[in-house]
């Protein structure tokens, strides 16, 4: 008798021991979702931002058609992704395509004197600190769920449930080699 109850309170420990590890990944994935919610928000506002930007553009740099046109399709792009793993490569995409704006926004002083144009790269600027922000967070919670996902004994209950190492919202290797190069400072 004794060792029967014995037993049957080993497997309760070990139930209520795998429904908290679950409980726990559960946790940590809704987490993840939350700080890519936030990310959600933030990009919307600068999907809608995009057109504003490139209308108050167009009459100024109508030769650099071609930067317009890679911003305009960068946006599309990361306006239909639909996983987290096709946004992150579609807004990085997007974030090169509008750092090549600015870039050639420099050839044009009257347009960067346009108060209209100056309030939009105002808004885009906060937006992408914002993006920042979140990003960060959104990466934290990431590497919450990826450490407790890789941890011993979760590992051995996290595939079971379907729980995997998930990707980062880093800048992508585009990104990543123009963050290599040093500025260049003209006087």
């Amino acid at each position: 008798m004794s060792g029967t109850l014995i037993a049957i309170i080993i497997v309760v420990v070990l139930v209520i021991w795998v429904v908290v590890i679950y409980n726990g990944l559960v946790r940590l994935r809704n987490n993840r979702e939350n700080a890519f919610a936030d990310i959600d928000v933030q990009l919307k506002q600068r999907h809608d931002l995009v057109p504003q930007l490139i209308g108050s553009v167009k009459g100024y740099m109508e030769h650099e058609r071609g930067t317009l046109e890679a911003i305009t399709n960068a946006r599309t792009r990361a306006v239909n992704a639909s996983s987290i793993s096709d946004k992150i490569a579609a807004e990085n995409e997007l974030t090169s395509a509008l750092s090549g704006l600015n870039i050639q926004v420099e050839a044009y002083p009257d347009l960067k004197a346009n108060t209209n144009f100056l309030q939009l790269q105002n808004e885009l600027s906060d937006i992408e600190n914002k993006l920042a922000a979140v990003r960060r967070f959104f990466n934290s919670a990431t590497k919450e769920l990826n450490i407790a996902v890789q941890k011993f004994p979760n590992t051995i209950f996290a595939g079971m449930f379907g729980f995997k190492r998930e990707e980062m919202f880093d800048l992508g290797d585009s990104q990543r080699k123009v963050m290599d190069v040093a500025p260049e400072v003209k006087f």
